[in-house]
């Protein structure tokens, strides 16, 4: 997955449309640079043909403030699937230009080639998808983030030189942030109804409710939200959600009836028995 991400800035890195119009100015050098990812220790560069960008994966960790609770659930078939969200993976790299020339040449295209390389990567919020590289990195649940030159405070750039063992050299931190897929799964049946009982002691009634849901339709099988149902003879009401999706927590067991109405469709009364099949939930309206 990681080397999914160096093929993808490298082809942001190398897009066409840096040095097109409109694009003022056309960052030319950026484009033309070679594209690293190797450790800038010491050894780095051996030897150098032309100016290069060296974007160094340093750090990769857990997102806390990005982490989704709520599991995912997705139809298969006639089963549904329900999966763990995926961690949100904050991947940064630490980026810096390398020239070919000496002397204050040197430091004036390096400092060049830093500010475009800045410039453009600035302009990706989140990365494109049409620019995401490898299978590892499609279909991501999320538009992966890229948050540019933001100083890592916990970072001592002075140490991190060190361990390298060459000079500080100007640079920028660059952190994108991905989906990683836990891979588990549970299949089965959408639990559709759920009964609870309650005994009153000494009098001894017992009363038993059930938790009820299903899905508001149209003829073709799409779903229908924001739909008014109404339990009539129990005085419950609900709203289809944008899935179409309704539930009611507390039903009297028995025979009930349902009436639905949403905008743009007929009305409908039907009978309901709880507790009852999960297709039974459902209501499939026509339009007017």
């Amino acid at each position: 997955m990681f080397q999914d991400i160096d093929e993808t800035l490298k082809k942001i890195l190398d897009d066409p449309a840096m040095v097109a119009p409109p694009m003022t100015p056309p960052l030319t050098e950026l484009r033309g640079a070679d594209k690293s990812f190797v450790t800038p220790d010491r050894n780095f560069p051996p030897t150098l043909s032309q100016a290069t960008v060296n974007l160094f994966l340093y750090d990769v960790k857990e997102n806390r403030d990005l982490r989704d609770p709520t599991p995912i659930l997705e139809k298969v078939g006639t089963s549904f699937i329900r999966r763990p969200p995926p961690l949100r993976m904050d991947c940064s790299y630490i980026v810096t230009t390398w020239s070919s020339a000496t002397g204050a040449a040197k430091v004036a295209e390096e400092h060049h080639l830093l500010a475009q390389a800045l410039l453009w990567l600035s302009r990706f919020p989140t990365i494109p998808p049409a620019k995401l590289q490898g299978t590892s990195l499609e279909n991501q649940l999320y538009p992966p983030p890229m948050t540019v030159a933001q100083v890592d405070p916990n970072k001592n750039a002075g140490e991190f030189w060190d361990a390298l063992a060459i000079p500080p050299r100007p640079a920028f931190y660059l952190t994108v942030t991905i989906a990683m897929e836990l891979g588990t799964q549970v299949s089965g049946p959408l639990v559709s109804t759920r009964s609870s009982n309650t005994h009153a002691g000494t009098t001894g009634i017992e009363e038993t409710w059930v938790q009820i849901g299903g899905r508001v339709l149209m003829a073709g099988g799409q779903t229908i939200p924001d739909a008014l149902v109404d339990i009539l003879d129990a005085g419950l009401r609900t709203k289809s959600e944008s899935d179409g999706r309704y539930s009611f927590p507390r039903v009297p067991v028995g025979t009930r009836t349902v009436r639905v109405v949403a905008v743009g469709f007929q009305p409908k009364t039907q009978p309901l028995v709880v507790p009852g099949l999960p297709e039974e939930y459902d209501v499939t309206l026509v339009a007017l």
